[in-house]
């Protein structure tokens, strides 16, 4: 049974969706929190000691008051965590009063900004029911003489949360410590006063040796909680930080995808004994940004084929010093890189001989993730704190040291997830250091068994990872609607005979063609109970040029001085007519359940208990293993809390697993908790050995018991129903990453072949849209096949766009099948792979989905264009000039 403050740690995790390292921290601090005299004073000495006993790493508080360090590798997200420690001590009435150290202006309004404005994304509170009426009072350097955060001034209960700069707070020190007749003292002393005040040091780090901090640290506050990723001090003779109580590194956190991978990059065969350094540095420049225009170019295929907001990569560039800055700006804004491409998009950003990032310079690197403008970013001194952007996806470390890039200095800045979490897109998951110079020092070092990461390899040049070829991404919509809109494709190479034959709409023309076309979308797709064949009726014709009409005349005052109504009534009807016969029907689908579902484990007991042998630890190393699990029950002593009944220990882990509700199951958990409690005390001496046990191996004994309780799970059988949201989807435009130079007639192999995905393909007869692309050859000769004259029995085919087709499979993820092929008198759902991959058991579950998306969609297929699915897997030794159209109808199921 969960007792109070451990039931509200469990909503904090839950409602702040906190990470695994955040809310292990937060079960640390609970059991810190549960060791303080909160409402006395706290014994210092004693304190440490109780606390050092279950953590070691604990050696002292390094302060006049407890104060533990958590360590947090950078972009796991250490100011959410801050947000969790001060709603689980307000929540729990341990603290309502909070001071916030930054160590700089920068990260100063960051915090003042994440904690204070509810709109904002990255407010840390959202979530926290008790904070959305009544938000905690924000008290700044900047505001703190007016007085809002005095006792007295806000209403009681009201979480109070103070947030200064340490120099900010040194340079007026007079003033916040000079007396107030509000106060009857001064503000200093007043919050020194303050019996439960909880003080968090951001980056704590940056001011461990300034004596500027000194004069904080006299607020002596009750506890004391200090958040950083690198648990050292800085200057010539850094020292290790004795008082971190929880470490999450770098190397886990990239394990754990939460942050960026890092990968590094050099040229195939690429020797450094060839170049001198000019020369040398020229490559790494251009091959830099070759590599940040490929990134370029996916993350803006990404963000239109997913919808997701567009993110601007840039690229960093770290100069030896500042001459080296100023020389490295003027190459790449001149002619002789890459033809001036990059003028006016390359800053400098340095703080001379100061050795520290001044705030203006800070301000400006933080205003990057915003920039659209800026690609290449020129920096001098190691890269510090407070710099959050998402969007650096490529450094070019210039006469750096393998170990001084594999440092998290310089990783951390870059591995920020734009998105929050990995997209499963390779390079929009991936952090790219250009090391021509370091490559084989580079992987040698994060080889070492204390290496923090695992770098992937990447090659730059001719057939290698990345080409140096020019991509860019091309919305293509269907041949009928380019038709109606004016689209074309500029294609270098094109002769003007080409262009000069093509007779463009007027623009009148193309706002009706762009309006008919989306109501069809927003509209008809879901009114049209016939589907396609619906629109080929004059007097739907009639109803859409109606809407077309009324929608214009709101937007323009009077649409027929612009165009004439029978214009209007012609041309809805073209494009109706154009969508019917260059469209495959596609009807959209949802499957429901038909009733409420329950769920419940049957009485059942425990069997092979005889393989718990677990024995009893001594206490030191019985502490030391629960450092990341249940700390509060791991004091036995007298001074401790401990659970009232041993199977508790057990039921608590039980409680993990989303499928056992407690409230329904309380009985059956007791009893099979109890049983495996009975078998610890059929071999263990003491009871105490029993508690121990049951303490220390409970996640396991959880384990043991559910593993056996799965075989119990039983659920109402269910039914569910399909049922047919719309007739037809309209064909979307394709979103395609594309070199224009690299085209080819569908008939066509690339050369090599495995080159087939950066290839443009046209000239089909039977596809809606007029180019296309594939990912493999096997891909691209079935779709010639289909497209011959060899199979008349094919009418048209497609590869969906992004969000055409909603199949779902394993848990909500999207299937996009290869092809979609309607024949004379059925619809084909075709999907091609290697024959080493049929077995595979994605494509098999994908293959499920289909089947029944496939078996739904044919209950409504009277509806329609009465025209049956079905599903064809084909293995790409299939797809040979023998293949006739009943062998791949052999393929297919139903």
């Amino acid at each position: 049974m969960l007792t109070p403050n451990q039931r509200i740690r469990r909503q904090v995790a839950q409602r702040l969706s906190l990470r695994k390292p955040q809310e292990e921290a937060l079960t640390i601090l609970a059991d810190i929190a549960d060791r303080i005299d909160w409402r006395g004073e706290v014994d210092t000495q004693a304190l440490l000691a109780d606390i050092a006993a279950s953590f070691p790493s604990v050696e002292i508080f390094e302060r006049a008051f407890p104060s533990l360090c958590f360590v947090l590798a950078t972009g796991v997200g250490k100011t959410r965590l801050m947000g969790a420690f001060i709603t689980y001590l307000y929540l729990t009435g341990r603290s309502k009063n909070f001071f916030l150290l930054a160590p700089n202006t920068t990260i100063y309004d960051k915090l003042v900004e994440d904690f204070s404005r509810q709109s904002s994304p990255k407010y840390v509170f959202r979530g926290v029911a008790e904070f959305a009426q009544t938000p905690p009072i924000i008290v700044t350097g900047d505001t703190w003489d007016e007085g809002r955060g005095i006792r007295g001034s806000q209403l009681i209960g009201d979480a109070i949360i103070n947030i200064f700069n340490v120099d900010k707070i040194n340079k007026e020190k007079g003033r916040i410590r000079s007396f107030r007749e509000t106060l009857g003292e001064s503000y200093f002393d007043y919050l020194a006063g303050l019996d439960d005040l909880v003080m968090l040091m951001d980056e704590a780090h940056r001011y461990r040796a300034k004596a500027a901090a000194n004069a904080v640290y006299d607020l002596k506050p009750k506890l004391g909680l200090e958040l950083t990723a690198t648990p050292k001090t800085v200057g010539a003779s850094p020292k290790d930080f004795r008082n971190v109580i929880y470490q999450y590194g770098l190397g886990q956190a990239m394990a754990d995808g939460y942050v960026k991978e890092p990968a590094v990059a050099t040229r195939e065969n690429f020797r450094r004994a060839d170049y001198d350094d000019a020369q040398l540095e020229r490559i790494m420049l251009e091959d830099g940004v070759t590599y940040h225009e490929q990134v370029k170019v996916e993350l803006e295929l990404y963000a239109r084929q997913s919808g997701r907001q567009s993110v601007h990569p840039f690229m960093l560039v770290v100069a030896r010093d500042t001459s080296h800055a100023k020389d490295l700006h003027s190459y790449l804004a001149s002619d002789d890189f890459f033809n001036a491409a990059y003028r006016g998009r390359v800053i400098e950003v340095h703080s001379n001989q100061t050795g520290e990032e001044s705030n203006e310079a800070m301000a400006r690197l933080v205003s990057l993730e915003h920039d659209a403008q800026t690609d290449i970013v020129i920096h001098v001194n190691k890269l510090k704190e407070g710099w959050d952007v998402t969007n650096l996806y490529t450094i070019v470390p210039l006469r750096a040291s393998a170990s001084e890039i594999l440092t998290e200095q310089t990783l951390g800045r870059g591995l920020r997830l734009p998105y929050g979490a990995r997209t499963g897109n390779e390079m929009v998951d991936t952090l790219t250091i250009i090391a021509h110079d370091r490559f084989d020092e580079v992987i040698r070092e994060a080889r070492k068994p204390d290496s923090v990461i695992a770098m992937k390899t990447l090659t730059i040049g001719e057939g290698g990872d990345i080409t140096p070829e020019h991509r860019e991404v091309v919305s293509v919509p269907t041949a009928a609607e380019a038709i109606f809109t004016g689209w074309q494709l500029d294609l270098p190479g094109q002769v003007a005979e080409e262009r000069a034959a093509y007779v463009p709409p007027t623009p009148e023309q193309v706002a009706c063609a762009d309006t008919t076309m989306q109501f069809i979308r927003d509209k008809y797709e879901r009114s049209l109970s016939g589907g396609l064949a619906d629109l080929r009726k004059p007097e739907v014709q009639a109803q859409i040029a109606r809407d077309v009409r009324q929608a214009t005349q709101a937007a323009q005052g009077s649409f027929e001085t612009i165009l004439p109504e029978a214009d209007v009534e012609q041309l809805v009807a073209q494009i109706a007519i154009a969508i019917a016969d260059n469209s495959i029907e596609i009807p959209e689908i949802v499957v429901l359940p038909s009733r409420e579902v329950n769920f419940w484990f049957d009485d059942f007991d425990l069997a092979n208990l005889e393989a718990i042998r677990f024995q009893a630890s001594s206490d030191t190393i019985l502490i030391r293993n629960l450092r990341t699990d249940t700390q509060r029950e791991l004091a036995r002593s007298q001074d401790g809390p401990r659970e009232t009944r041993v199977e508790n220990y057990i039921i608590r882990h039980l409680m993990d697993f989303p499928e056992v509700d407690y409230d329904s199951q309380a009985d059956l958990l007791y009893k099979l908790a109890g049983q495996a409690v009975e078998r610890l005390r059929s071999y263990l001496a003491t009871e105490e050995e029993v508690e121990a046990v049951a303490l220390e191996q409970g996640k396991k004994i959880a384990a043991i018991i559910f593993g056996q309780m799965r075989d119990h799970y039983r659920e109402t059988p269910v039914e569910y129903r399909a049922r047919r949201v719309r007739s037809f989807k309209a064909l979307k435009p394709q979103q395609l990453g594309v070199s224009l130079t690299k085209r080819l007639p569908l008939t066509e192999a690339a050369t090599p072949l495995s080159s087939t995905p950066s290839y443009l393909f046209y000239g089909s007869k039977k596809c809606p849209y007029q180019f296309q692309k594939f990912d493999s050859d096997p891909e691209r000769r079935f779709a010639a096949m289909i497209d011959s004259d060899r199979m008349p029995m094919v009418l048209k085919w497609l590869r969906p766009a992004s969000g055409q087709f909603d199949i779902e499979y394993d848990r909500g993820r999207r299937y996009e099948p290869d092809f979609v092929v309607e024949c004379d008198d059925c619809k084909l759902i075709v999907e091609v792979k290697a024959e080493r991959e049929l077995s595979d058991p994605v494509v098999l579950e994908k293959q499920r989905a289909a089947k029944a998306w496939v078996k739904n969609a044919n209950e409504f297929a009277a509806d329609g264009d009465g025209k049956l699915w079905l599903y064809v897997l084909l293995a790409d030794t299939h797809v040979t000039e023998s293949l006739t159209f009943a062998g791949l109808l052999a393929h297919a199921s139903e």
